[in-house]
C-alpha cells in the first residue's frame, strides 16, 4: 500500500520527535567534526545530531548564517565558535522538540563561549517567511471554527509572511544545511531552492550537504515513509541538484565534497553525501568597461554560468559585472584580470552585449588607442611573479 505525502510528512516529524529524545542510528552517516569546537557543546546535542557533512567548515569569522533544519543545534553552535562574537547564527526547523533541545542549549553554549550569537525559530525550510510560533500565538487568539475564521486566517498568515517574516530577504551571509533538503516534499523543491536564494545577500552563498542518488527514485520508494525519514526516498539525482541551483539564479556552483562510496545502495541505486557551495549575485545590467580576463587553464575552454567561452590564453572581454564576478571567489585562481589603464565612468558606460560566445579584447581597447608609453625594465627579480 502507498503512503500519502500527509502521511509521509508524518513520519518525518515522528522520527525526528523520537530522534530528538534518544539516538537514532539510521538517520546519519559517519562524519568527522572539530573537537575542539564539539567541546563546548552539551553531550545530548552531539550525540542527537543527524547529518551527512559539515557545512560549517566552510563558514568565516564575522558572517551572518542560516541553519536549515537545524534540528538539535550542533551545526549552529559549531558555526557560533567560527562566526565569533562580531557573527550570527539562525537556526530554522519545524521539529518542536528538537527546538526545545536546541534553545535549552544554547544558554549553556553561550556561557562556555563567553557570548550568545545563536537563536532558534520555527518554521518550514521551503516557506521562510512564515513563523510558525507567530502563527500559533495568533490561533491561541483567534482560533478557526468557521469558514469565515479561514478566510480571515489566510489574510493574516500573508500578513505575517510581508510584516514580520521569519526570515528576511537578503538576511543572511551564507545558508548551510546538513542532510535535510531530502526530507522536503518534490513539489515544494523548486520553492525550497527558491527560498535559500531569496534570504542571502548580493554575495552571498549556500553551502548544502546532502544525501543525492545516482539514479532517480522510483515511485514505489517515494511513499516508503520508513526511507523518506531516513533520508533516502526524497534524495535527488546528484545532476539535478546541482541544477536546480542553477535554475534558483545561483552561479559559481561547485562540488566540494563528494562521497567517493555510497552511504546507502537500495535495490542497484546508490546514495552517498555531497556537499555544494553556490553563489548569489550575477543579477544586474552589463555595462561594457572595456575590461578583460584571461583563462589560465589547465582546460583548453571553458563556459561559465551566464554562456562566456573563456578560452586558455585569451583576452577575452566581459562585461563590468562578469568582470567583479570572476574577480571573486570561486573564479579568482582561474583568472588573469585586465582592467584598461582609465576605468571608463559608469554613466558614459554603453551596454555590453553579454549574450555569451567569445568576443576577443585587443590590448589597444584596455591600454587606450593613444598609448605610446615607454618605460625601462621594471626591477621584478626574485619577486614572486616577476622576471629577470
Amino acid at each position: 500500500m502507498t503512503q500519502s505525502q500527509p502521511d509521509i510528512e508524518a513520519a518525518v516529524h515522528e522520527r525526528y520527535a523520537v530522534a530528538a529524545h534518544q539516538r537514532e542510528e539510521g538517520l546519519c552517516c559517519p562524519v568527522l567534526y572539530d573537537k575542539t569546537l564539539l567541546e563546548v557543546i552539551p553531550a545530548e546535542i552531539v550525540e542527537r545530531d543527524y547529518g551527512c557533512g559539515d557545512p560549517t567548515r566552510h563558514v568565516r569569522p564575522g558572517e551572518t548564517v542560516l541553519d536549515l533544519g537545524s534540528g538539535s543545534g550542533k551545526a549552529c553552535f559549531l558555526a557560533a565558535q567560527v562566526v565569533g562574537p562580531a557573527g550570527r547564527v539562525i537556526g530554522v526547523d519545524i521539529n518542536p522538540e528538537m527546538l526545545d533541545l536546541a534553545r535549552r542549549s544554547a544558554p549553556v553554549v553561550a556561557s562556555r563561549i563567553g557570548y550568545a550569537n545563536v537563536e532558534f525559530r520555527r518554521g518550514r525550510i521551503q516557506d521562510l517567511a512564515l513563523d510558525l510560533d507567530a502563527l500559533d500565538t495568533h490561533l491561541a487568539a483567534h482560533p478557526v471554527h468557521d469558514a469565515q475564521a479561514a478566510l480571515a486566517l489566510d489574510h493574516r498568515i500573508s500578513a505575517l509572511r510581508a510584516e514580520r517574516p521569519l526570515v528576511e530577504t537578503g538576511a543572511v551571509d551564507v545558508v548551510v544545511s546538513n542532510c535535510v533538503l531530502n526530507l522536503v516534499r518534490p513539489g515544494d523543491k523548486r520553492a525550497l531552492f527558491g527560498e535559500i536564494f531569496r534570504v542571502l545577500c548580493r554575495g552571498g552563498r549556500a553551502v548544502i550537504s546532502d544525501i543525492v542518488s545516482d539514479e532517480d527514485v522510483p515511485d514505489h520508494l517515494q511513499h516508503d515513509p520508513e526511507l523518506w525519514s531516513g533520508c533516502v526516498s526524497g534524495a535527488m539525482r546528484e545532476d539535478l541538484f546541482l541544477t536546480a541551483f542553477e535554475e534558483a539564479g545561483f552561479y559559481g556552483i561547485r562540488v566540494l565534497e563528494r562521497g567517493q562510496e555510497p552511504w546507502r545502495t537500495v535495490e542497484g541505486i546508490e546514495f552517498r553525501s555531497m556537499t555544494v557551495e553556490a553563489w548569489k549575485g550575477k543579477e544586474g545590467p552589463c555595462i561594457e568597461r572595456k575590461q578583460a580576463v584571461v583563462y589560465r587553464g589547465p582546460f583548453r575552454e571553458v563556459v561559465d554560468d551566464d554562456g562566456h567561452r573563456l578560452r586558455r590564453g585569451v583576452r577575452t572581454a566581459v562585461c563590468d559585472k562578469t568582470f567583479q564576478i570572476l574577480s571573486r571567489e570561486p573564479y579568482r585562481e582561474h583568472v588573469d584580470l585586465v582592467p584598461p589603464h582609465q576605468l571608463p565612468q559608469l554613466e558614459h558606460s554603453p551596454p555590453f552585449a553579454c549574450v555569451g560566445g567569445t568576443r576577443l579584447r585587443d590590448p589597444r581597447e584596455t591600454k587606450g588607442e593613444g598609448y605610446l608609453e615607454t618605460t625601462a625594465a621594471a626591477d621584478t627579480c626574485g619577486v614572486e611573479g616577476g622576471c629577470c
